[in-house]
């Protein structure tokens, strides 16, 4: 993919690597090379693990991360919205189940959310 830039005609990936630092572009052009999700999608989970053991009282931020996790598992298995909503449901039952374990208080009002 090219675009226009000052009459010049470059690739994209010039486009971006422009503002990265010289270690930065030796590590994106390695990260251009790897194909699928499934290190990301481990990377959020056991980022979502860390969060809620040390930080459980974080509700919203857990929230938006199980909606990251959501997202990029709906990209990875290509589903459908109907299955996409079932397993934020099911994810979010969860996070539920052991918020309320680790935080009898309450969720200040975001439970279920």
């Amino acid at each position: 993919m090219a675009y226009k830039a000052r009459g010049e005609i470059r690739n994209v990936e010039d486009f971006y690597a422009s503002a990265l630092s010289r270690a930065e572009r030796m590590r994106y052009s390695k990260a251009r090379e790897l194909e699928g999700i499934d290190e990301e999608i481990a990377l959020v989970r056991m980022k979502l693990r860390k969060l809620l053991e040390e930080h459980h009282e974080k509700v919203e931020l857990l929230f938006n991360g199980v909606n990251l996790l959501l997202r990029a598992v709906v990209a990875r298995y290509k589903l459908s919205p109907k299955a996409s909503d079932d397993l934020y449901q099911s994810i979010v039952g969860v996070l539920n189940g052991v918020g309320r374990e680790l935080w009898p208080g309450g969720f200040n009002g975001l439970e279920g959310a």
